[in-house]
């Protein structure tokens, strides 16, 4: 999933993200929430319709925002007091309200909010972070369901400019009815086996689920702390639902992850990259300022699909970074997201075929034989 978290993927159109092999994107409850504001969403038809993406979205509850202001929040069991970092203005964040945001947004998957912890915590910080999230997930089901049966209740009045159509908000027998949403869990529990085993144990005991998430990753633990607490949650989980592995999103991580079983992801890692000169090859990343490509007129990718290989060579996206040009932004991040969809198209293909194993280990060798073992957290 290409993560737009203000509703946009960065520079590019949902046009494009669909033409790069995007099935889904991503967008955030935080950001979306504190500017414009859930409400005005719902009024202005929805975040399907704000953004003009006609496929499935999910929506983040904002955890990992909410982890990232640790200088400017409090968390208690009744949720999260922060300031916005926008304007500094208090806020208070619960399960219950995440859900009536989550819900005023309408993406197809909405997660519940989680109480996320750095890497490398003690066990015992670790189990009371779970052991919240767990609680809080037993109150966003409980809001989740209150909404679906009694709706999401009047909007405020929003003025309009004169001449401009009305507001979806106008016409309350469309607008109050809650979307057909759903609500996935996230499993918790830091790197420490017995708690990613509890939390996985109590999320199935708590109800049936469309599809369940593994959070409190990709936050500094290394790679193979990564991997190997992902093959704890791999049998505890339902094979019949979606798991779905949080901001994890480069190339060899979602190979390694597929091989454990996961079958969703999304990373921030595609545009942002591309936003500062680095392409995603077969043979690991591509710094496009490299004085070795000014006269250099191969695709970035040969046999890559996207524009920015078909249209364009080397030497030229090195030009538009050389010189500032907001095209190369564009044209990197474009041919980063295309990758990374073409890269799933071939794991489902090889899955298919029965020679994932073959197919894995052989694209992953020359992978990490170029600069691909660098890789790291990218997290927005």
């Amino acid at each position: 999933m290409p993560v737009g978290t203000h509703g946009a993927v960065r520079t590019l159109t949902m046009e494009e993200v669909a033409t790069a092999g995007a099935g889904m994107v991503l967008s955030n409850a935080y950001h979306l929430y504190l500017r414009p504001g859930d409400m005005m969403i719902r009024a202005l038809g929805g975040l399907h319709a704000f953004t003009r993406w006609s496929g499935p979205m999910l929506t983040d509850s904002g955890g990992f925002q909410v982890f990232s202001l640790a200088k400017i929040r409090t968390v208690s069991e009744e949720g999260v007091e922060f300031r916005s970092h926008i304007d500094g203005s208090l806020h208070q964040y619960t399960p219950e309200s995440v859900m009536r945001v989550e819900r005023n947004l309408g993406a197809d998957v909405i997660m519940q909010l989680d109480e996320l912890i750095a890497a490398g915590a003690d066990i015992a910080t670790s189990r009371g972070a779970m052991e919240r999230s767990l609680r809080w997930l037993d109150r966003c089901r409980t809001e989740f369901d209150r909404l679906t049966r009694e709706g999401r209740g009047p909007a405020p009045h929003i003025d309009i400019p004169e001449g401009a159509p009305p507001l979806d908000t106008a016409f309350p027998d469309t607008d109050l009815p809650a979307p057909p949403q759903s609500l996935f869990p996230i499993v918790q529990g830091g790197t420490h086996p017995e708690l990613r085993r509890a939390s996985a144990r109590g999320i199935l005991s708590a109800g049936d689920w469309h599809g369940i998430a593994i959070g409190g990753l990709s936050v500094g633990e290394s790679k193979p702390a990564m991997y190997a607490t992902i093959e704890v949650c791999e049998p505890e989980l339902p094979r019949d639902k979606p798991r779905y592995l949080m901001g994890v999103g480069f190339p060899d991580d979602l190979i390694e992850g597929v091989k454990r079983g996961i079958d969703m992801y999304d990373c921030i890692a595609p545009t942002r990259l591309g936003h500062d000169g680095t392409a995603f090859t077969f043979d690991g990343k591509l710094q496009i300022l490299k004085s070795s490509l000014r006269m250099d007129r191969r695709p970035l990718v040969e046999g890559c699909n996207c524009v920015s290989c078909t249209k364009y060579d080397r030497a030229y996206l090195r030009q538009l970074f050389a010189c500032g040009e907001a095209l190369g932004h564009r044209l990197l991040g474009l041919h980063n997201v295309t990758f990374l969809c073409n890269l799933m198209r071939d794991a489902r293909s090889a899955l298919r075929a029965g020679n994932f194993e073959a197919w894995s280990a052989e694209w992953l060798l020359r992978y990490r034989g170029g600069s691909g073992a660098a890789d790291g957290a990218i997290t927005e």
